[in-house]
């Protein structure tokens, strides 16, 4: 390429080359600097031939490394001057340029040279700007006088003073830059004010007019000549509105109002701003693309300090903050530069929001993406040790939340790494000894090991040594070692740790000096002054403890956050006051901080249910009624706690994770049964039990009372039920996240205003408890066809409470039954039903009839004596088992004595006696009754599979035949249907479920362990799982016959949840079930199929009435008909839920 010197060797006169004409290629410029360091819209070259004629190549971006490339060619004829001009200017339009924009660089040129250029490319090199050279390569072509393009020149510059004035105020900016004299910032506002003053509203100059002068503004704010921001900002948001999305100037518009709002934060640090600027950097980063100039010289910078900024703010979790921080991530795809950081702030967010919520699907996320960040900042990078250390630290708190004893290793394992990243001498080395400790102090908790907490004793020793007077951080690792050593005494009682760890508390606390009243230390010496006073009995340091508590108190407002833990303190030291001098009014104290703490609104559900349980084993401890309170909150914290999952298995994750709750239900009515409260007893074990099906029956009350009083808040309220219903319906693992919370959101939303709808509905006298827990007697409504028995199976004692159909519920204690003895006797029955299916049907099951004797007399007998003595119930009278915790794996409606009198007559067993039924609880039988309805005609669907194809079990053989069975023994009145074979697939099921008041099931089915609501029948194609039963809506089902094995088998690690197939059916319409609690032999079954149906319509082949409420009854009478076919196992196989 030739440079400029070639341009100038001796060439012909002017009239040599007066006719020629020359197409000039602009190919390409680089090593370009704009003078006053503005970001420009684009780069366009000028030429100026003459006063008369001058050409402009097209704007085009300037791209990251400087350079801009055109392609745009003008024909010029040389008659005219025998010089012209080249210029490279910065315009900052693109839509329409407001005068010349700015120079970078300015050449002339004699035609002569450039005639002598040939026809290959060469380069102008301009006078350098800022140190550097621009240049731009140009390409030469002389043409005929035919391709004359002249007209494409100007003959007439467009001048006016708006262009004049842009112009000189961006030469002045310029010089200012160049030399920093204020005077030439003065002078560019000066310029541009009048400018903008001469473009109004409709006029098509008036953004780029805008954005001058608050260009020049900016820079007179952050330089501290101007103080008013305000203005500024509003310039360029008016700028910004003058270019909306699509407009070719919108992506500079949008940087400019975000270095506005950039400045201003970092000058008032007002939070708003920087809000508001990274929801613009999400609107600019996917219209501006990498490898521009825009994007690398000023998006990218802009938008890390923002977001570096942001993350530094107080967490926010609102949906809207969490979608942003989201956004930012989807924005910074795989190999993007931000990457690592857009992980790392929506991981904060996450790891807050589960530490407030305790949704376990948010932990899981923050590891997901912290493994992420780790795994792109591998051992070398500046931050590699940090993102250890956040990913060991949210593997703890799924460790504290769900028990994972890999989880602890983990982090344990990372800590030890980053620590061995850090050796002697490295000056963070005190930071990672403390994360290790904190790891071991946390696995000393879990397994009390004398290894783990001598190690972190003496690893926070070590980091604190690294920490002499002075150090930042010396308080906190003074109190790191203090927790360690106070827990180490917990476990060990050695009163010289102990005393250490108050020291040390003391330490850090003066260290703090003037905020320490409102610091958790605070309350850590008070609880460590507690446990010295129950060892040593000095009243000092009680008195100290309670002290420091009510100083903490005062020091704070009502809403401040550590109301709270200073609540929860001042509850320990009463209680510890209490425990040695046993003073009433202490006690009185303890109750009174653990209310106020239970209710404070600043703390998470999650924290709250767990100080609340806390309660109900402090006051079980000491005997005092305000137990029954707690229990009674505990069930309705748990109960917020679990409605803001938007769907069951969620609900189920969530109730799982709080492990103690798993007992409460039973616990709490042992309580009040004791207190000799049995009223309060029902209804503490009703609202304990089944919270899922209570949760979800919510949006399926009926509402006949209030349609007839108030039918538009009926109406709102019905609405809103279906939209929550809708909005709640369990599907297919969610695995985008950004969806999954969009959801969340839109369900919360929902469910607020459903709250709101109720509590209007309260509002009115006549329905003032609409929804609330019921009470007493509300639940006695479910015992109208007879007496509820419920079993009540608590560590504290054994019980059972028969609630009559009037008066006051009766209780018998089970006094000779503990829980253990109920634990083996349930292991015992899975053992001896497991040892009966391989047995020959007619040997005797001697293990079943002793364990079924047992029952009987220890369980069973108690309760018969009570119904046949004090309620006078008559023989074959219908009863209802509602059996809790470990009742629920018992048979207990096969009791039997097995036992002669003395007349050689059998002795009766609870079959001969009474038709026996089960309820999850009293609410799903008060349900299944309010929905009964009259006149339904019958249609009845029996759903056989007995193929269900490989890996899904055997074949049942006897399953066509069973269908048969049912077929012709259902009266003709109804419209019958079978649906088997290749027909019976999930779509298929589930379509005659919803269609038919009567259901006949005979398939494989089974219950999951793991997951009770992926519990299935098993189907031709697809599992008819739990979960599509229940997210269906059948009011006018009545009856189903569930002939598959473990339909009534429910969840073993929540038992009172009683989250099983028939449960389900019950739910979503079914009044009246017949279902299995352990494996069924099809071909023996059909059996008690057969008497079942025989019993049941026996009397409708006159009438045809189909009565769904005869079931119990038929079951009954079948059971007891087939002794002689049908071995023991198989008859007590089947039970009847419902009405």
């Amino acid at each position: 390429m030739l440079r400029i010197n070639r341009l100038f060797r001796s060439t012909n006169t002017r009239d040599s080359f007066a006719s020629q004409y020359i197409r000039l290629e602009i190919i390409s410029a680089k090593n370009l600097q704009v003078p006053s360091k503005r970001i420009p819209a684009g780069i366009y070259i000028y030429i100026n031939i003459d006063s008369r004629r001058h050409w402009r190549s097209a704007i085009k971006d300037l791209s990251s490394d400087k350079s801009v490339v055109w392609g745009d060619t003008v024909t010029l004829s040389s008659h005219a001057s025998a010089v012209f001009t080249v210029e490279i200017r910065a315009s900052y339009e693109v839509d329409r340029m407001l005068g010349s924009g700015e120079l970078i660089g300015k050449l002339k040129i004699s035609w002569g040279k450039l005639l002598d250029t040939g026809d290959e490319p060469f380069v102008l090199s301009f006078p350098s700007v800022c140190d550097v050279h621009p240049s731009l390569t140009l390409k030469t072509t002389i043409v005929n006088a035919c391709d004359d393009q002249d007209s494409a020149l100007s003959y007439s510059l467009i001048d006016s003073e708006i262009s004049r004035d842009t112009d000189k105020g961006h030469a002045r900016f310029a010089k200012y830059v160049i030399g920093e004299m204020p005077f030439h910032l003065e002078r560019a506002v000066e310029y541009f004010q009048p400018v903008l003053d001469q473009c109004p509203v409709d006029h098509p100059d008036r953004a780029g007019a805008l954005t001058n002068l608050a260009y020049a503004r900016l820079e007179c704010y952050i330089q501290g000549y101007l103080q008013d921001i305000e203005t500024t900002t509003s310039l360029f948001r008016e700028a910004l509105a003058l270019r909306p999305q699509g407009h070719p100037d919108h992506a500079l518009s949008l940087y400019n109002l975000i270095t506005a709002l950039k400045s201003h934060y970092k000058r008032e640090l007002i939070t708003v701003y920087i809000h508001e600027s990274a929801e613009l950097c999400c609107k600019l980063l996917p219209i501006c693309p990498e490898g521009s100039y825009l994007r690398s010289n000023g998006v990218d910078n802009v938008v890390e300090y923002v977001f570096g900024e942001y993350s530094d703010l107080p967490i926010d979790i609102s949906d809207e903050n969490i979608n942003l921080r989201r956004n930012v991530l989807e924005l910074c795809p795989v190999g993007h530069q931000l990457r690592p950081w857009a992980l790392k702030l929506l991981a904060l967010a996450m790891n807050t929001r589960f530490k407030q919520r305790g949704n376990a699907d948010d932990i899981d996320e923050t590891i997901q993406l912290r493994r992420e960040v780790v795994s792109l900042c591998p051992e070398g990078h500046r931050f590699h040790i940090d993102n250890l250390n956040s990913l060991a630290s949210s593997l703890l708190v799924r460790f504290r939340h769900q028990g994972k004893p890999n989880d602890l290793n983990e982090a344990i394992s990372l800590h030890e790494e980053a620590l061995h990243l850090r050796p002697v001498g490295h000056e963070y080395r005190d930071s990672s000894l403390g994360n290790l400790g904190h790891a071991l102090l946390t696995r000393f908790y879990s397994r009390g090991d004398s290894d783990s907490i001598a190690q972190a004793i003496n690893l926070y020793r070590e980091a604190l040594a690294l920490r002499p007077r002075r150090h930042p951080g010396r308080a906190i690792m003074l109190s790191n070692l203090a927790l360690a050593l106070n827990t180490k005494y917990d476990k060990f009682h050695v009163i010289k740790d102990l005393n250490e760890a108050i020291d040390r508390y003391r330490q850090s606390l003066r260290i703090k000096r003037h905020d320490h009243l409102a610091d958790g230390n605070f309350g850590k010496l008070s609880v460590a002054l507690c446990s010295r006073f129950k060892h040593t009995r000095k009243n000092q340091d009680i008195e100290e403890a309670i002290d420091l508590c009510h100083r903490s108190l005062a020091a704070l407002s009502s809403l401040h956050p550590n109301i709270f833990f200073t609540y929860s303190w001042l509850r320990v030291a009463y209680l510890s006051r209490y425990e040695v001098q046993l003073n009433p009014a202490d006690l009185s104290l303890a109750v009174e901080y653990f209310r106020l703490a239970s209710r404070h609104p600043t703390q998470g559900l999650p924290d709250r249910i767990g100080l609340t349980y806390t309660w109900t084993t402090a006051m079980e401890q000491h005997g005092h009624q305000s137990a029954l309170e707690a229990y009674s909150t505990f069930f309705e914290l748990l109960g917020a706690h679990l409605a803001t999952r938007s769907s069951s298995t969620s609900r189920r994750e969530a109730a799982a994770a709080i492990r103690y709750s798993i007992t409460l239900p039973v616990d709490a009515a042992s309580c009040a049964i004791r207190w000799d409260n049995l009223r309060h007893a029902v209804e503490l074990v009703e609202q304990g039990r089944g919270q899922q099906w209570s949760l979800a029956s919510r949006l399926k009350t009926p509402v006949e009372d209030l349609e007839s009083a108030h039918p538009k808040l009926a109406h709102n309220y019905l609405e809103l039920s279906r939209r929550i219903s809708d909005a709640s319906q369990d599907s297919a693992p969610v695995t985008d996240r950004a969806a999954a919370d969009r959801a969340t959101t839109e369900y919360r939303k929902l469910t607020e205003q459903w709250e709101a709808a109720v509590a209007e509905i309260r509002n009115l006298r006549a329905f003032s408890r609409f929804l609330l827990p019921p009470s007493y007697a509300d639940l006695q409504a479910a015992t109208r066809h007879g007496p509820i028995i419920i079993l009540i199976a608590s560590k504290y004692s054994c019980n059972a409470i028969v609630v009559p159909t009037s008066g006051e519920p009766r209780h018998i204690p089970l006094s000779s039954v503990t829980l253990k003895d109920l634990n083996i006797l349930k292991d015992r029955f899975a053992r001896a039903i497991r040892h009966a299916s391989t047995m020959n049907p007619k040997a005797p099951r001697n293990d079943l009839i002793v364990l079924l004797r047992t029952v009987w007399d220890e369980i069973m007998l108690p309760i018969v004596n009570v119904l046949q003595h004090d309620l006078k119930l008559k023989f074959y009278s219908r009863i209802w088992l509602c059996p809790t915790a470990a009742f629920t794996s018992i048979p207990l409606h096969a009791a039997h004595p097995f036992r002669t009198n003395a007349d050689r007559s059998k002795e009766p067993c609870l079959e001969d006696l009474y038709i026996c039924s089960y309820t999850p609880t009293l609410s799903a039988l008060i349900r299944s009754r309010q929905m009964m309805k009259k006149c339904v005609s019958s249609s009845f669907v029996a759903i056989g599979q007995g193929q269900p194809g490989a890996g899904k079990g055997k074949a049942l053989l006897a399953v066509d035949s069973e269908l048969e069975l049912v077929h012709k023994r259902v009266p003709e009145t109804a419209t019958r249907t079978i649906i088997s074979g290749e027909a019976a697939t999930r779509a298929g099921a589930l379509e005659a479920l919803q269609e038919n008041t009567w259901v006949h099931l005979a398939c494989h089915g089974k219950q999951d362990p793991t997951q009770p609501y992926n519990s299935h029948f098993v189907m031709r194609d697809e599992h008819l799982t739990l979960l599509d039963i229940m997210n269906r809506d059948i009011p006018h089902a009545e009856f189903a016959f569930l002939s598959a094995c473990h339909t009534a088998v429910g969840d073993k690690e929540m038992p009172d949840e009683v989250v099983h197939l028939a449960a389900g059916l019950q739910f979503s319409g079914f009044k009246s079930v017949v279902g299995t609690l352990w494996e069924v032999n099809d071909s023996v079954a059909r059996h008690v199929v057969e008497a079942f149906y025989t019993n049941m319509f026996n009397d409708s082949k006159d009438d045809g009435v189909m009565d769904c409420t005869k079931a119990a009854w038929a079951l009954n009478r079948a059971t007891r008909s087939v002794k002689t076919k049908v071995p023991l196992e198989q008859r007590m196989v089947f039970i009847h839920i419902g009405v």
